[in-house]
């Protein structure tokens, strides 16, 4: 029996006792996350104590301590040594990226595109497999994930990153956000433990909360994630999976170094970890960087799920990812991807099959490798950047540190009322005491490098006043 009579006892949160069942700290959890999105709980609420709660609840303490601890690594709380424990207000946010709330009058510089201008070079590839007789073949609902041919194709591309696979473990995807939200309701349930870089792909911060899944976020040298926190991390909890963006972390722009590959590789083993492989941004490492180093995948088959997306390589409207997966995975994933997608769009993988087998790949490579080199050295030179060592020499997106006392709403605001749109690091992370504080801006969206200089401009405007 509770202690105290919470009749007249002020508690800022009263959940229901009644639907506490076993485990007892998940479902404090869920009526936490509840409570959150019905509005009865505001962002930097403070919570009862972890003895008043468990009082409360009649349930011993060390359960609410367990779902407080969960609680943080949800994102869903904080905790400031000495006062308490509080309702983060990244719980409340969104953090998703696309296209839907940009300012129209705003030079996009925040959604990472693929330089739109070279879209006109795949109207051959388009209008040849348009012109074929078998045309309607790619009309109906056979070959859900791909046809022999495609997944032909595709294994002759991906051997040139160093991935070696075969058919039955491939399956082409709607993309590698499709990919990963396939991999996450296959082979993750609820309260799973993902390790992530401490800044990272916020759409896959997104997905992990829809799924309801625990992310735990591993600090980076330049060499790319702590292998050393990562056992310690392994050591003390029950992790399931770890997500890699080995070729160019988002938004970082960080690459995994072989050593580091390798450290991390051990530990994946020893602890049987699921490895999720965003390799995205493979297509310009694996054929212009003299020390690239494949991917974890080709180590670790038994227990990677590689994806390798063609939206920033070819188009970004062609909604077209390979997904390679080990043997044990394959009924698994294919179930969730017949129910996530019932197929995927066999017209869209053929015109990328198309490109792939024709020569028009190397071209769009050469390309974009050329326009992301001038939008590169044009950032540097307007910011005085040098290369930094660990980094993708020339990536699709920059970071530019900012204070860290301003918000998000109110950076991201500031620079709209610039007239550019940018994103905030709190926008990667997990958990809202980040490490540091910095705008992403995306190089790959503007129509010219006329456009980004302006946009770039008025960034470097904007940044003065802030100081």
């Amino acid at each position: 029996m509770p202690i105290n009579s919470y009749d007249y006892y002020p508690l800022s949160w009263y959940p229901d006792s009644t639907r506490i069942k076993r485990p007892k700290y998940e479902a404090i959890i869920t009526l936490l996350e509840e409570d959150i999105v019905s509005g009865v709980l505001k962002a930097n609420t403070k919570l009862p104590s972890q003895r008043e709660l468990a009082d409360y609840l009649d349930i011993n303490f060390t359960t609410v301590t367990r779902a407080y601890k969960l609680g943080v690594e949800k994102g869903l709380l904080y905790t400031n040594i000495g006062s308490g424990t509080f309702v983060s207000s990244n719980a409340f946010k969104s953090i998703t990226i696309s296209t839907d709330n940009s300012p129209a009058a705003s030079i996009d510089l925040g959604l990472v595109s693929s330089f739109e201008q070279c879209n006109a070079l795949l109207v051959p590839a388009i209008q040849k497999v348009a012109g074929q007789q078998t045309i309607t073949q790619f009309l109906n609902y056979q070959a859900p994930t791909g046809t022999a041919f495609q997944k032909e194709i595709a294994i002759r591309w991906l051997s040139t990153l160093g991935v070696q696979t075969i058919p039955e473990r491939l399956s082409i995807v709607s993309g590698v956000q499709n990919g990963l939200a396939i991999v996450l309701s296959a082979l993750f349930s609820y309260g799973d433990r993902i390790v992530v870089d401490f800044y990272t792909y916020s759409n896959f911060i997104e997905l992990a909360k829809l799924f309801h899944l625990t992310l735990i976020p591993i600090s980076a040298d330049l060499e790319g994630m702590s292998a050393i926190e990562l056992e310690k991390i392994c050591q003390l909890q029950e992790v399931k999976g770890i997500f890699l963006m080995p070729s160019c972390n988002n938004p970082t722009g960080s690459i995994l170094s072989a050593s580091r590959k390798k450290e991390l590789i051990s530990i994946i083993k020893a602890y049987q970890l699921i490895v999720i492989e965003d390799d995205i941004h493979a297509f310009l490492t694996a054929p212009f960087l003299a020390d690239y180093s494949p991917p974890i995948y080709q180590s670790l088959p038994e227990q990677t799920v590689y994806l390798y997306g063609m939206t920033k390589f070819i188009c970004s409207g062609l909604r077209v990812a390979y997904l390679v997966f080990p043997e044990r995975f394959k009924n698994t994933l294919n179930r969730s991807m017949f129910n996530i997608n019932v197929k995927t769009s066999s017209l869209d993988s053929e015109i990328i099959t198309e490109v792939l087998h024709s020569g028009l790949a190397q071209q769009l490579l050469e390309t974009k490798k050329a326009l992301s080199q001038e939008a590169n050295a044009l950032f540097n030179t307007i910011f005085d950047c040098q290369e930094v060592t660990g980094h993708h020499p020339w990536p699709y997106f920059r970071c530019l540190p900012i204070p860290k006392h301003y918000s998000r709403e109110y950076i991201e605001t500031y620079f709209n009322q610039l007239g550019v749109n940018v994103y905030h690091s709190d926008r990667f992370v997990v958990k809202s005491d980040y490490e540091k504080a910095f705008i992403r801006v995306a190089l790959s969206s503007s129509s010219s490098l006329e456009v980004l200089e302006t946009g770039l401009l008025k960034i470097k405007e904007g940044l003065v006043g802030l100081e």
